[in-house]
């Protein structure tokens, strides 16, 4: 789940605390699933669109992190993983944006908004 961090819904709580936007979708995906029968495993991963990762997220990859370095021996695959994480950000950063210009009708209009 990515979330828009300038979202004006958002700014109130991220101007105060790092990571509000992506701890609070966190919490409101968890009550969408609370009664998610318990043979799933489920697991938040919120991340905001300029970059912090709410408290799950980070709980999730520091384990995964710890995982894939014990599984390859390679000390830098906790990094690579998290590089390629950020890409995936980024790119649907690039794809929201694209599709913005796109209905626009090109980047004079969006320019004009910001």
């Amino acid at each position: 789940m990515q979330l828009v961090l300038i979202a004006v819904s958002h700014i109130p709580a991220t101007s105060s605390m790092v990571g509000a936007a992506a701890s609070s979708a966190e919490q409101a995906k968890r009550r969408k699933f609370e009664n998610l029968d318990s043979s799933f495993i489920f697991v938040l991963f919120g991340v905001e669109t300029l970059g912090p990762w709410g408290p799950e997220a980070r709980a999730l990859f520091k384990e995964l992190s710890k995982r894939v370095i014990e599984s390859t021996g390679d000390p830098r695959a906790g990094s690579y993983l998290g590089q390629r994480i950020s890409l995936a950000i980024q790119r649907g950063n690039a794809a929201s944006i694209l599709g913005t210009v796109l209905r626009c009708g090109g980047f004079e209009d969006v320019l004009d908004f910001i």
